[in-house]
């Protein structure tokens, strides 16, 4: 082992110091002074010199000094020494620039510690003394302290599992002086024996722990949740004395296999590779490897994640579906397995819709309150684009929205009767059993006007017209509202917000750096 010295005795020494240090005494006059202390024992060579060596000098009292009077092997608390303990630490990360920890994770740490040794450390503590009264004073402070022990901690460091201890009251010698008193001059000293169990630990190993922060190479087909073997291809390394012709490399694919889930087997597929020299005999003699493309970003997609979440976005909160349960993990737990850090308002979320290869991207920011929700911020940009849908009175470039969505049943519908204007129903308007149908509905002509649940009509400025008729649309249908600027998904039941719903693992990224 090479050499190593980590002081650990010395803090154990330092630390009794500390614990006889700042007591008091009140001298003749009333006046409070502080008793010194210092770490060695008063022989008399140590006492003669204080006094610079003259018998009219007399050592300063009151003082306490400390020193070590023994150091024993305690077999009692003897463990395995073969024993390693391994603790995981991940650091908060420091912001260099503002000089202050942020609130997610930082680096991550492996601590191997070994197992430590166990002595029992002996202290004695000498209290100097020029008169009984100041002894008494001095010695009353600190017996009251021991019950029979004191704990004491040598470090903060929060991975030091020998820094706590306790300090044993032993014994007391009240003087140093025999009866009857000779003519010696030397200062009375009472006496206090400690004993404190400690440990002295070996050096421990610290492993920085690596985690992936970048896809160099994927394989994964997203759009098709598929390996994509087009994104491969062999990369000529060398070949032997070829002729300048070149050969096509190939590869069958599919062979029987279902790949689109329609339950039949696929057709054989050939894949071109590229052209490389051959001999002119169709068979080639090259050294090949298989290269895959790199892929740009940092982004983790949801599948490679052992735990296989999946993601519900309501409202613009997002919460986590943990086997078929929601809101029950902490988004947090999710930031410590993705590479990179949770950077509030900066890091994005990846969603995919179900009709396009296109992510809705979004920033997300960690709910105060509740852990298990992230609020996200979409970037409208990245939204699907919205369906036309053609009506009678409306400009063509505006078939993609609706101005309103209403409740016929509360909405006047004379208010706005401006030709071409397009709501969204939330219930129906009329029946065809009825006779007489709603009077504000009816067109123009006095005719009855008649629509259902989730229907969009228009106003051609005479009459009322469906455009979008519910009941018989069953496609992925895009549409913007005009008031509130939200954009709907028509599911082929209901209208939802575009980015609303569930998202299977594999649906959606989290991109913590940005």
């Amino acid at each position: 082992m090479d050499h190593f010295y980590d002081g650990q005795i010395r803090r154990y020494v330092t630390q009794m110091v500390r614990l006889l240090s700042n007591f008091t005494y009140k001298d003749s006059q009333g006046n409070l002074k502080r008793v010194p202390v210092m770490y060695g024992d008063l022989t008399r060579q140590v006492a003669n010199i204080i006094r610079d060596n003259s018998e009219n000098k007399v050592p300063s009292a009151p003082r306490i000094a400390l020193y070590i009077s023994g150091l024993e092997q305690d077999r009692d608390r003897t463990s395995d020494p073969s024993f390693v303990s391994k603790l995981q630490i991940r650091e908060r990360l420091y912001d260099e620039e503002n000089q202050e920890y942020l609130n997610y994770q930082g680096r991550n740490y492996t601590v191997e510690r070994l197992m430590p040794a166990p002595y029992t450390l002996k202290l004695t503590a000498d209290i100097w003394s020029s008169n009984t009264d100041q002894k008494l004073q001095i010695v009353e402070q600190l017996l009251v302290l021991f019950r029979p022990s004191f704990e004491i901690q040598t470090t903060d460091n929060y991975i030091d599992w020998t820094s706590l201890s306790v300090v044993n009251l032993e014994g007391v010698t009240f003087s140093s002086r025999s009866i009857p008193v000779g003519v010696d001059s030397e200062i009375d000293v009472a006496q206090l024996q400690f004993s404190t169990p400690i440990y002295i630990s070996p050096p421990a190993k610290v492993k920085r722990m690596g985690v992936i922060q970048n896809i160099i190479t994927s394989i994964f087909d997203e759009a098709t949740g598929n390996i994509n073997l087009g994104l491969s291809g062999p990369d000529l390394l060398s070949w032997t004395d070829g002729t300048t012709e070149l050969e096509t490399v190939r590869s069958t694919v599919g062979s029987g296999r279902d790949r689109d889930g329609d339950g039949e087997g696929d057709d054989e597929t050939v894949v071109d590779y590229g052209e490389f020299p051959s001999r002119g005999t169709g068979e080639m003699d090259i050294d090949v490897e298989f290269r895959t493309k790199p892929v740009a970003g940092n982004r983790l997609v949801s599948h490679t994640s052992h735990q296989n979440y999946g993601l519900y976005v309501l409202g613009g909160v997002a919460e986590i579906i943990d086997e078929n349960r929601i809101g029950e993990v902490n988004w947090r737990e999710l930031f410590n397995i993705y590479p990179g850090f949770y950077r509030p308002g900066q890091s994005k979320l990846y969603l995919r819709t179900p009709t396009s290869a296109n992510f809705i991207v979004g920033t997300i920011t960690l709910d105060d309150t509740d852990e298990t929700k992230v609020n996200i911020e979409f970037d409208q940009d990245t939204l699907p684009d919205d369906t036309a849908i053609p009506g009678p009175a409306r400009v063509e470039n505006a078939w993609t929205s609706i101005d309103y969505i209403i409740d016929p049943l509360r909405f006047d519908p004379n208010q706005d009767k401006t030709s071409g204007v397009r709501l969204l129903l939330l219930s129906k308007i009329g029946d065809n059993d009825n006779d007489d149908g709603a009077d504000g509905w009816k067109n123009s002509d006095g005719s009855d006007f008649v629509a259902g649940e989730n229907d969009i009509v228009e106003w051609d400025g005479s009459r009322w017209h469906i455009v979008f008729d519910a009941s018989e649309e069953t496609t992925v249908k895009y549409i913007s509202n005009l008031n509130t600027g939200y954009q709907y998904r028509w599911t082929g039941e209901f209208w939802v917000k575009s980015y609303e719903g569930e998202y299977s693992n594999g649906a959606w990224e989290l991109d913590l750096n940005g």
